[in-house]
């Protein structure tokens, strides 16, 4: 599947984008980051990430209207793609498949 192979902060990013869903814009999907993975990203740096994933095909964008609020800005929302949902899907079960194979790890649920 082209583009399937994806670094873990853009798999992150992308679980936000699906975290959020219609929020899913560039300070949101941040500010979700930090709050999930006590980390800390440069809008530069998630800008890039979601500039690469929609170049992939794994994530969608389109732009909301200027507001007032916004001082007449407009605002870029993200989406999942049916290919970045599968990607995911795919990623989750290699891990699952992978994490059962070790010895002895055990987890508190």
């Amino acid at each position: 599947m082209k583009g399937s192979n994806i670094g873990e902060f853009e798999e992150l990013v992308m679980l936000s984008v699906g975290i959020l869903q219609e929020e899913a814009y560039g300070i949101s999907i941040k500010d979700e980051l930090e709050v999930r993975t006590n980390r800390k990203p440069s809008i530069g740096a998630l800008h890039s990430a979601l500039n690469r994933l929609e170049k992939k095909g794994l994530l969608k964008s389109f732009l909301e209207g200027p507001t007032e609020d916004r001082r007449g800005r407009r605002k870029r929302f993200y989406q999942l793609t049916l290919t970045g949902k599968e990607v995911l899907a795919g990623i989750y079960e290699q891990r699952k498949e992978m994490i059962q194979l070790i010895p002895n790890l055990i987890f508190n649920s």
